[in-house]
């Protein structure tokens, strides 16, 4: 289960489920809260037609979940052929108030007149313990108000032609054995119960009489706010003024965005790419909270085969996400990104492991001991990403004076620490974690993107002439290390994963074979495609990475764990195919970056949301969807495919 669609105005994200249903509800940051229940909690629809009554998500609805090619505004169909009823929903998030608007369109589809009920649920965990909560109805403005201190949510609706919902019905929901108040919906009347705390659900309803094939259209809506008088602000500009002008401005909104963009000036590519391309520049911005966090994934639903979910901002996958806006002439995420590091940057001068949000420290696994030795629990690649995508920002936008602004307080210190955190036996990286968070060592990888962030790093001190004598060492060290290279290959002819530099100063080598290995080198140490290492390592990757499953694809590596479920070596992943894509498209081999691609736009969803990996097997997604990185591979292939550098 994924999220096909996600709607956010930067503050309030929100992910529909397979189903169309409400599954992530995020406020007052992208990604915190989520103000629903994982695990389980689906905000449910409910039909009553001719006395039987229908949940849209029981099975016996086909449903179709999209979303426009130009705009973060759903494309949803539901149709029951028992009932003989279609709902069409347009939903999206409001760019000036923090408001879900769902506007649905209802048909019957009989040839009689009929008495057609829709009820719309709700379920909200506002408290983390789902206690405390408080849901009531307010009788002034007839809306549904589910609240805990400072966070309001206000729930309402109207027929679009004819008045508001008629009954409404609130309780509570998941406690005391009680399933909820939605049960009450089926025999197609509400109680009116009035007020509930604890876990609490609330039920509304809209009730209309409909001629033959005839329709008529609901607006429905939920606030979002820090009072109750804020949100009933909201609520009164969306009941009393028509929701069509809100529609039109948030999807002009949307629109005037991409066109502000390189999107339209990439030749090369398919319509399809094309649309996919901008989908995807969509559902990046959809993550990027409006104070700079940007979100590896909204998609809840991993917390029901884990412990956690992705909604962190890791610096190494949000600076992945707005390399290809940089790439594309939007460069106000990564200003807003580049400020979160900034800020949030160890006074050592690095990134931890990832951070919520709200710029609070997030959860890990990495200890800080590694034998008997104390170390950082830190990936040492994040913070050199951070500083190599300020040099592409510099080489797209020249924005001296915003580099001039961050040199001190970021670049400097961090490519400082990088230049001290090196093992004098080496010359190389001490040892940190691994991209994937697994291996404490010394990586191909983390060593050429240090390399890559301190020749950034040196070449910006260059540019605003100051700091030379530190731009000195920081080159210094980075032509040191592209000298050590040579210590992570294998004899085999391949790069290695690393090594881990043993107390008696031996090398414990990893050898295993990962697309990293391949990566690294090619993309940040800007190895040439000529360099026997790194075309033994293209070879070494197509021979026992590509095309390992019966879907295709690439794996990250030759024993990947992760959510491997079948005897294979792996699941393969879009960022890793993508990967091999690019080397590809670089070595002048573009039937093999095309059929790469176009295997990764294959397993997409409709709306075009692409997951993180997919089953070895059957192709089903597999992790969270959207992934952003995924879409940012997405964009950047596409780019390189188009020519645009």
């Amino acid at each position: 289960m994924g999220r096909p669609v996600v709607l956010s105005n930067g503050q309030l994200f929100v992910g529909l489920d397979e189903n169309g249903l409400v599954h992530d509800f995020y406020y007052p940051y992208v990604g915190l809260d989520n103000l629903t229940n994982a695990r389980s909690t689906q905000h449910k629809i409910g039909v009553w037609v001719d006395g039987v009554f229908s949940w849209t998500n029981d099975g016996s609805w086909n449903v179709s979940v999209n979303f426009a090619n130009d705009a973060l505004v759903s494309d949803v169909q539901m149709h029951s052929d028992e009932l003989q009823i279609s709902l069409s929903f347009r939903d999206f998030v409001d760019m000036e108030y923090n408001a879900l608007i769902r506007s649905i369109q209802v048909t019957n589809d009989a040839d009689h007149k009929r008495d057609i009920r829709i009820f719309m649920h709700q379920v909200f965990q506002i408290s983390r313990a789902g206690r405390a909560d408080t849901a009531m109805y307010v009788p002034d403005d007839h809306y549904i108000l589910d609240y805990k201190g400072r966070c309001c949510l206000l729930v309402a609706g109207k027929i679009s032609d004819d008045g508001d919902f008629d009954q409404y019905s609130v309780g509570n929901y998941g406690i005391e054995g009680k399933e909820g108040t939605f049960m009450d919906a089926e025999d197609g009347e509400l109680t009116g119960n009035a007020v509930e705390h604890g876990g609490v659900d609330s039920v509304i309803r809209f009730r209309k009489e409909v001629e033959p094939h005839g329709q008529f259209g609901i607006d429905y809506w939920v606030v979002a706010a820090d009072s109750q008088s804020d949100a009933q602000l909201a609520h009164t500009h969306l009941k009393y003024y028509p929701l069509q002008k809100r529609y039109e401005a948030v999807r002009s909104h949307w629109q005037e965005w991409l066109l502000s963009s390189k999107a339209q000036e990439v030749t090369g590519i398919s319509e399809e790419q094309r649309i996919e391309l901008q989908k995807s520049m969509l559902i990046i911005k959809a993550h990027c909270d409006v104070r700079g966090s940007i979100l590896a994934s909204g998609d809840s639903s991993i917390f029901n085969f884990g412990r956690d979910y992705y909604c962190y901002c890791w610096p190494r996958d949000a600076a992945y996400a707005v390399w290809p806006l940089i790439r594309l002439g939007l460069y106000d995420e990564a200003k807003k990104f580049f400020d979160f590091a900034r800020d949030t940057r160890h006074p050592d001068g690095y990134l931890m492991h990832k951070y919520q949000p709200d710029r609070a420290i997030g959860s890990t696994w990495h200890p800080l001991i590694h034998g008997r030795s104390q170390e950082l629990a830190i990936q040492e690649d994040e913070t050199a990403s951070v500083i190599f995508m300020m040099g592409e920002y510099y080489k797209h936008s020249k924005d001296r004076i915003y580099i001039e602004n961050v040199f001190d307080s970021f670049i400097a210190p961090c490519a400082s620490f990088m230049c001290n955190f090196i093992d004098d036996a080496t010359g190389l990286p001490h040892a940190s974690y691994d991209l994937w968070e697994q291996k404490f060592l010394t990586s191909t990888y983390t060593v050429c993107v240090v390399i890559a962030a301190l020749e950034t790093a040196a070449e910006l001190a260059d540019m605003l002439e100051r700091g030379q004598a530190d731009a000195v060492e920081w080159r210094s060290a980075a032509k040191s290390m592209r000298s050590g290279l040579d210590a992570l290959y294998h004899p085999d002819g391949y790069f290695r994963k690393g090594f881990l530099l043993q107390p008696d100063g031996s090398l414990r080598y990893d050898d295993i074979l990962d697309i990293s290995n391949m990566y690294g080198p090619y993309m940040f140490a800007r190895l040439p495609m000529d360099d026997p290492r790194l075309a033994g390592t293209v070879k070494a990757v197509e021979a026992r990475l590509l095309n390992q499953t019966p879907v295709g694809g690439v794996l990250r590596d030759e024993n990947d764990g992760y959510f491997r479920t079948k005897s294979y070596k792996g699941n393969p992943w879009i960022v890793c195919t993508l990967w091999l894509a690019q080397v590809y498209r670089s070595n002048g081999e573009t039937e093999k970056a095309r059929n790469l691609i176009d295997w990764a736009m294959a397993r997409a969803e409709k709306s075009g949301a692409m997951s993180e990996q997919f089953d070895p097997e059957s192709g089903f997604a597999v992790s969270v969807t959207p992934l952003v990185w995924s879409h940012a591979e997405t964009i950047n292939t596409l780019l390189d495919l188009g020519d645009v550098t």
